[in-house]
């Protein structure tokens, strides 16, 4: 252990001594820098003690999966907190609601309504049957080598989808806020996560994933007071000055375009506190809410939170507990977002990262003074120092669970039969945690430049598509079987994973190249349209599948449209002004205009030269055959659908001798502490 812990030590110390030299650009200024890595050292040194004191008691099976059932139940609801809470919740939430205000709070909802199944459903009973993973719940009644090689596939399946959009959204976090490059970022985030996990086992993550969300509600609760406060702390008041800010009304208009001509400010301020600027297909986000709502209760890293507790009591409580922190958290992402875009402005927050996702640090920033402040520059310091450990945390998570499933559900159960010695478990573990740690580094760093958001998306539709149906109906069904669990698993995550690749999600380069020449070129002036009559559809499924034509409203006569200017365009004009500008705020303003135009403008031709020639998607389409972006509404029916037919078709004497034992065991909790399959 000594000499692996001197090889960490001294990784981290070339880590940090090259990060300075890397560090050019970014949203913090140059001179404060020191601070930000001052901040990120701070944090980093914290999370190594503890990992360096969990390594100490790490030495048998149930330390390394479970931290050896030692978890209070409060001390596992802040560490599922943690754990759930990852970079999307702080920055992409935040992000959304400064950009879309209500329809960006609709992701809060859904992520808290999750913990609802999860508590009803998922927690007490998990912890009575289950060891150390999703595959022990599933052998218990069912077939164990058939149900852990399918719930391990199923695992490595939904960890990889959710580690890469964590390791791409760490490498582009830290690259924007203090400039390291993307490399050396997503190289920093595995070396941290591997520690953790490697050496530390459960223990360390839990204690890691504590700290962080004590560090996240902390400097939540910081901003929001800041936000909140000139308001009296009011809720209307609050409320009301978004109404009227100036920012607000210009990006409603924005967003809505055409339609936002005939509308007040006060009108467009309003718009803002309703929904439809962001999720404007119902159908779309009904599947997007079963998916996030039903997807949590699937996810293998939130499961193997229930195995850390001594008793199903503790389970119970630590699911409340983190209910009551995610909730209070998913609240203050109101503020967060909306104090970001009347405080900041959506200009300079879409400037730096167009999805809005640093709206929270550059909020920061500004309640602390500004970016010519130390003080400003501090708190954003803190924040990127935090959101950093955030990501480092969840991930932490996710390889822990991956690894879990390939130590303990592949090689432990499937080919050693269950009769590895408790050394060979841990080492089997620690060497699992290597390799998939050392994968998701490298398909962090070939992700770079790749639009990765919708894999969080897919991961909450693999879950909820192929875990949970397993999970509920071996649970709560007596004629479940390992036939259904295991055809109910493969094709409710190939159902899923397949109508994403046919999905708008994925990149078409005809529409890409449209869009781009747009960008630059314009529109060209529209004549007047006369009056359209209303269009039948053809069904229900026109609005799943592009198979069929859509319905369409009636649309009334349209008056002649002049032509919109391109980007080009746009900045020989802007250009122009500035050189015959005398005023320093607007030459301010125009400075900021001319460097956005110019950022567009090369993306645009990027894009063009990347897609030259090319007409298809990866997978041969030209345009996207399942028209909703979440497979929810038609992945998690089939995976039910699929454990009930392969249920039914077939029968399982080992299945049906053991229900009344997991009946008893998961309402009773008698004998779970022993938690072993049979």
């Amino acid at each position: 252990m000594k000499i692996h812990k001197n090889s960490l030590m001294t990784a981290l110390a070339l880590l940090a001594a090259s990060t300075p030299a890397l560090a050019a650009g970014g949203a913090v200024a140059d001179e404060y820098k020191w601070m930000t890595f001052a901040v990120f050292g701070t944090i980093i040194a914290i999370t190594m003690y503890i990992t360096f004191w969990a390594a100490k008691s790490t030495t048998s099976a149930a330390g390394f999966y479970a931290a050896g059932r030692s978890v209070t139940g409060v001390q596992n609801g802040w560490a599922i907190a943690g754990d759930y809470l990852s970079a999307a919740s702080f920055l992409g939430i935040a992000g959304l609601i400064s950009l879309y205000g209500y329809d960006g709070f609709m992701y809060s909802v859904g992520f808290l309504v999750a913990y609802i199944t999860v508590l009803l459903v998922i927690a007490e009973p998990c912890r009575n049957i289950g060891k150390y993973t999703l595959g022990d719940i599933l052998a218990f009644r069912n077939h164990p080598k058939a149900s852990k090689t399918v719930a391990a596939l199923s695992t490595i399946t939904v960890s990889t989808f959710y580690l890469i959009a964590q390791m791409v959204g760490g490498g582009v976090l830290i690259k924007t806020l203090i400039g390291i490059d993307y490399e050396v970022s997503v190289i920093g985030v595995g070396i941290l996560m591997l520690a953790y996990v490697v050496f530390g086992g459960m223990k360390a993550t839990t204690w890691v994933q504590i700290v962080k969300a004590v560090l996240l509600v902390a400097a939540s609760l910081l901003l929001v007071a800041f936000v909140w406060a000139p308001y009296g702390f009011s809720l209307p008041g609050f409320l009301d000055g978004v109404v009227h800010s100036k920012d607000v009304q210009s990006q409603v208009a924005k967003v809505l375009g055409d339609s936002a001509s005939n509308m007040t400010a006060e009108e467009l301020g309003q718009r803002f506190l309703e929904p439809g600027l962001f999720l404007k297909n119902p159908i779309d986000q009904i599947s997007l809410g079963l998916a996030l709502v039903l997807g949590t209760a699937g996810l293998p890293h939130i499961l193997m939170r229930f195995f850390t507790v001594p008793n199903a009591q503790e389970a119970r409580k630590s699911v409340i507990w983190a209910m009551t922190i995610i909730g209070g958290f998913y609240v203050l992402t109101l503020f967060l977002g909306m104090g970001a875009a009347i405080n900041v402005g959506t200009g300079p927050i879409i400037a730096l990262d167009k999805g809005g996702n640093m709206a929270a640090p550059l909020l920061a920033q500004f309640v602390g003074g500004g970016p010519e402040s130390m003080l400003g520059n501090l708190f954003l310091a803190f924040v990127a120092a935090v959101a950093f450990a955030t990501i480092v945390a969840v991930v932490a998570g996710l390889v822990l669970a991956s690894a879990s499933a390939m130590a303990h559900d592949i090689y432990v159960g499937v080919i050693r039969g269950d009769h590895a010695t408790p050394e060979e478990q841990v080492h089997a573990a620690r060497v699992s945690s290597i390799i998939v740690g050392i994968i998701s580094i490298i398909l962090g760093i070939l992700s770079k430049g790749q639009n990765v958001a919708h894999l969080v998306g897919l991961a909450f539709a693999v879950a909820a598509s192929s875990n949970l149906p397993a999970i509920i109906l071996t649970l709560h069904w007596r004629k479940c079987n390992t036939t259904g669990v295991v055809l109910g698993m493969l094709v409710g995550a190939l159902s899923a994973i397949g109508l994403v690749l046919i999905s708008p999600n994925m990149t078409y380069p005809q529409a890409v190249v449209k869009a781009a020449y747009k960008v630059l070129d314009g529109e060209p002036a529209q004549e007047a349209k006369p009056a359209v009559a209303a269009k039948p559809g053809e069904g229900f499924g026109c609005e799943l599948f592009a198979v069929c034509e859509k319905a369409e409203p009636a649309k009334p006569a349209t008056d002649a449209k002049p032509a919109k200017p391109g980007a080009l365009e746009k900045l020989t004009e802007a250009e122009a002004k500035l050189a015959a500008s005398t005023d320093a705020a607007e030459q301010e303003k125009l400075n900021k205009d001319i460097a956005k135009l110019k950022a567009d403008i090369k993306k645009a031709q990027d894009d063009i030269a990347k897609y030259a020639g090319e007409k298809t998607s990866m997978v041969g389409l030209e345009k996207p055959l399942f028209l909703l972006k979440n497979p929810g509404l038609i992945s998690i029916p089939l995976g039910f659908l699929m454990v009930i037919i392969g249920s039914l078709l077939t029968r399982d004497k080992r299945a049906e001798e053991t229900w009344e034992e997991l009946y008893v065991r998961q309402n009773t909790g008698i004998h779970a502490e022993e938690a072993t399959a049979h």
